[in-house]
């Protein structure tokens, strides 16, 4: 029997574009592309969701990649901004995160983001208020899909996997679940729609 909804955030609760803050302080379109590359398309920003790099140190190495002062600088100010502009929460899914609790499951989230995050996800995340428990992956040092971060889920929260059902944006999150006993479903497409027809079908198992 299923008892909880496990929720990933971005793609999921929000929606996430790193180019809104580079378009924010960046006009040149070649510089704005090198620097969005070298700060989010970056071997760094998934360090920093593993959680074994500070801000400092991933800014750094960046900017090592970049070639000119003008781009480091823009580096920085995306680095250092970006929260506060590239989450834009997802107010359909207020609705349905109320209507799970209403009916009694436990509301959890489970989501790649680095530190940064815990400063900041209740703004940005809608319905945080009938979230039972909120994991990130540097706060573990392990991301999705491997297996320790939904073992720390389920320990941290003394939940059995069997009676979780996880909600992700990217399949192979789906399966890394699947393969530690969480069923699933991949809401690639962002319809709201089909995703609360999917959670009805929950009530019959």
């Amino acid at each position: 029997m299923i008892k909880n909804i496990v929720f990933d955030m971005g793609n999921v609760l929000v929606n996430y574009d790193d180019r809104i803050v580079c378009r924010r302080f960046i006009k040149d379109e070649k510089e704005l592309e090198l620097v969005r590359t070298a700060v989010f398309v970056s071997p760094e920003w998934i360090m920093l969701d593993m959680g074994v790099i500070s801000d400092e140190e991933a800014l750094k190495s960046m900017q090592s990649r970049l070639p000119d002062d003008h781009a480091r600088e823009m580096a920085a100010l995306c680095m250092n901004h970006w929260h506060e502009y590239c989450m834009d929460g997802i107010e359909e899914m207020v609705n349905v995160i109320k209507e799970l609790k209403d009916q009694g499951y436990g509301i959890y989230l489970c989501s790649n983001a680095s530190m940064r995050l815990l400063q900041c996800y209740k703004q940005v995340i809608p319905g945080i208020e009938y979230f039972d428990g909120v994991l990130f992956s540097a706060e573990v040092k392990c991301i999705k899909p491997q297996k320790e971060i939904y073992l720390h889920l389920f320990e941290r929260f003394k939940l059995k996997p069997e009676e979780c059902f996880f909600i992700d944006d990217l399949q192979r999150n789906i399966d890394g679940a699947k393969a530690c006993g969480m069923e699933g479903y991949c809401h690639k497409d962002g319809n709201v729609e089909s995703l609360k027809k999917v959670l009805r079908g929950l009530q019959n198992k």
